[in-house]
């Protein structure tokens, strides 16, 4: 009986998502991703640990399935495994300030990563500047299509700092050109790349393929977007843009399904969270290069540059970077 308890408490707990490098003496830092899903996420992970091993510290590291019911476990469990300092990737930015206020309650500093939380005390923001990536892929779009015809605007969550940033910033240039019809804007739970075919193929049917650009917050959803073209054989005649640059993303954009993508550097991102963490865990404070008023107080931030990709300049920004390998990308 103790056993059948013991299985299901780790199972709540979601405890096959969290792993702790072996290494003593330092700082222990909890590191928390609102989900794995999105290619991306990986290399956050990895250059997170990796830097805090540099740094002479251990991370603990959990993602929750964008679960906030998990999250809240999650950060129960880090806490309790003695972490000096807590990053979190929220997986609603409205709802998790009471996460942050049971971590400072516990003396524990919390970074923010990449999604802003909102109504509380967070220590330090580590983010992306989120509205120049909707600013640029709405720019290339209206320069694809000479500032005319109908188009789809596929969000992330709704909720989330992200999609809410990226979309601003492609709303305030689609509102320049009157030629131009925003005849879809959707937002979509998970950012799923499935709902995003969804709402691709219901648009496709709706308008009779009268679509001449699609805006995607991420990748993935891009992606879903490219899916539902390929069904009406509309692949390269449909602008489509996306963000984070992940692989399939990449190989899009050289097959010709896709034209544009947003790069952020999340080498850069993770490295300055983690350094950010290990400064608070050792009662340092980091820099920063802004201040964010997340509704509670102005937030120390810094932010991470992003870079437009195309064709022409993917070697440039995304294989010479190191970011993908050129094998990866065109296959030798």
């Amino acid at each position: 009986m103790k056993l059948l308890i013991i299985l299901s408490v780790l199972f709540a707990l979601n405890i096959s998502a969290i792993s702790t490098p072996a290494l003593a003496g330092g700082p222990k830092i909890g590191f928390i991703l609102s989900t794995m899903q999105e290619e991306r996420y990986q290399r956050d992970k990895a250059v997170f640990e990796a830097t805090v091993k540099k740094l002479g510290g251990e991370v603990v590291f959990a993602s929750c399935n964008n679960n906030e019911q998990t999250q809240a476990a999650q950060v129960d469990n880090l806490l309790s495994q003695g972490v000096k300092a807590l990053v979190i990737q929220p997986v609603n930015g409205d709802t998790a300030a009471g996460l942050v206020k049971q971590a400072k309650a516990d003396g524990i500093p919390v970074v923010d990563y990449d999604r802003l939380i909102r109504s509380a005390p967070i220590d330090y923001y580590v983010t992306e500047d989120s509205e120049k990536v909707g600013e640029l892929q709405a720019e290339a779009a209206v320069e694809y299509t000479h500032g005319k015809g109908n188009y789809v605007l596929l969000m992330g969550q709704a909720g989330h700092s992200v999609a809410e940033a990226r979309t601003r910033g492609v709303l305030r240039v689609l509102d320049k050109h009157p030629g131009v019809k925003l005849v879809v804007k959707q937002y979509h739970d998970a950012w799923s790349p499935n709902r995003a075919m969804a709402t691709m193929e219901n648009a496709l049917t709706r308008f009779k393929n009268d679509i001449q650009a699609v805006i995607a917050n991420n990748s993935g959803m891009a992606h879903g977007a490219i899916q539902a073209l390929q069904e009406q054989k509309l692949t390269g005649k449909v602008f489509v843009a996306g963000a984070d640059a992940d692989l399939t993303a990449i190989r899009d954009i050289v097959a010709g399904k896709q034209q544009f993508e947003v790069f952020i550097s999340i080498t850069d991102m993770a490295e300055r969270a983690a350094k950010a963490a290990v400064a608070l865990a050792t009662g340092q404070v980091p820099a920063h290069d802004t201040l964010t008023d997340n509704g509670f107080g102005k937030i120390k931030t810094t932010n991470t540059p992003v870079f437009a990709v195309t064709k022409k300049n993917l070697d440039k920004q995304v294989i010479a970077t190191g970011f993908h390998t050129h094998k990866a990308v065109y296959g030798n």
